[in-house]
């Protein structure tokens, strides 16, 4: 009875787990489309079987700037387990077209594996490549890669590893090489397109050799971020760091470099309606040949949302900037920091909110060394203007910029510019 039972579970779940995948994939679709506008997934044929399947279909990219679509065919082979499936993808016509050599004795692979209970893995493994045209000066070269991506609690928790040793771009201007590509990212969904988490993105060179500019090589970069909720999920606090060991210019070395940028206590529902906001009126801006009256319209509209979403991030209050700048330089080193903040507003002042600006303060603290100034004319040429002004003034071996923003009047170094109420 035992046997029969577990021949009967080995024969059915493959039927059962085929036909729900069916459905997860005919429902990732549908959300891919509609919760953007610039990704479209068609699929063309779906043939299911009870321990295999296969599909085919179309991945249409759209450039949000011209309007122009990519599309790409693609076709699936799906193998269907006890409790989730295996689906191995490939190109229309494999991965490398006829008459092509860019690829030795190993493809590509790209597999996607499903769990009934919502979790699934995304695996892309890449052999090395090396493709040249015998036409034009152009190629490009790459040691064998590994990128997956790991989703859980259906769709809204994801991990991501991405590992790329070695590549390398010939075109007919410069030479572009990357060595010890690492990324990692751990991440869960807050509320709409907000998510939280922590990532870390390493490099262990950056090699652009151009034969119209001086070679420039940097080495050890690294990225962190991180995301975290508080005040019960309705605010989101996030941090980015940017770190270069050293850039190389010819036989000159800089280094080493930081540059932190945070937002604290930002509104995660006036943000998603900022985003939502902005998404539309690109979208509009694509579609500007239409009815020029009800583009009018829906312009209005989505601007009357653009600045309700811009009130509601000052009126429950933020604060961004870049808390610490650092470049180090055979002059000296450039130091500074910027912030802007609005503070949070009871609901009385909300109600009597008349301008985003007039509440805004911040502050700008930036030193540069004079003598980055005095030997290089580029640099001179620049930062001549600001001096002539006032906005930078020499305080011993360096150029100094100190100023505060308050009630629509931003004071640097003494010098008050009026600031237009823009929202």
């Amino acid at each position: 009875m035992i046997g029969s039972a577990v021949l009967l579970v080995a024969g059915v779940a493959p039927w059962a787990v085929g036909y729900v995948t069916e459905q997860q994939w005919l429902e990732a679709t549908e959300e891919v489309n509609q919760s953007q506008p610039f990704v479209r997934l068609e699929t063309d044929r779906y043939e299911r079987g009870v321990f295999s399947a296969e599909a085919s279909g179309t991945l249409a990219l759209m450039d949000p700037k011209t309007g122009e679509t990519d599309q790409i065919g693609f076709k699936v082979a799906i193998s269907h387990g006890v409790t989730g499936s295996l689906l191995a993808f490939s190109p229309k016509g494999g991965w490398q077209h006829e008459g092509a050599r860019w690829l030795e004795d190993e493809e590509p692979s790209l597999t996607l594996e499903t769990r009934l209970w919502g979790a699934a893995v995304v695996e892309f493994q890449a052999p090395p490549v090396s493709f040249e045209q015998p036409d034009r000066p152009e190629s490009v070269s790459a040691s064998g890669g590994f990128a997956r991506v790991e989703v859980g609690r259906m769709g809204e928790q994801a991990e991501v590893l991405v590992v790329w040793p070695e590549l390398s771009m010939l075109g007919p201007r410069a030479e572009v090489k990357l060595q010890d590509l690492h990324v990692e990212q751990s991440m869960a969904l807050l509320s709409g397109d907000v998510w939280t988490g922590r990532g870390t993105m390493s490099l262990g060179a950056l090699v652009v050799d151009s034969a119209e500019l001086p070679a420039v090589s940097v080495s050890n970069v690294s990225f962190e971020t991180r995301s975290e909720a508080s005040n019960s999920g309705q605010t989101l606090d996030s941090e980015a760091v940017l770190a270069v060991d050293s850039v190389s210019i010819e036989d000159a070395e800089y280094g080493p470099h930081r540059v932190a940028v945070s937002v604290d206590h930002l509104d995660v529902a006036s943000w998603n309606e900022f985003s939502s906001a902005m998404t539309d009126m690109q979208l509009l801006a694509m579609n500007a040949g239409a009815d020029p009256r009800s583009s009018y319209q829906q312009q209005m509209a989505v601007m009357q949302r653009f600045n309700e979403a811009v009130r509601g991030l000052a009126a429950n209050g933020f604060s961004v900037g870049v808390r610490e700048l650092s470049l180090a330089t055979p002059e000296g080193e450039i130091q500074g920091s910027l912030d802007v903040s609005h503070p949070e507003l009871s609901e009385d002042e909300r109600a009597n909110m008349l301008m985003v600006m007039q509440r805004l303060v911040g502050s700008v603290d930036v030193t540069v060394p004079l003598a980055l100034a005095e030997q290089y004319p580029a640099v001179r040429m620049q930062l001549s203007p600001l001096i002539k002004q006032g906005l930078l003034v020499r305080d011993g071996d360096e150029l100094v910029m100190k100023g505060q923003m308050e009630d629509l009047v931003l004071d640097i170094n003494g010098v008050q510019i009026p600031l237009p109420p823009l929202l």
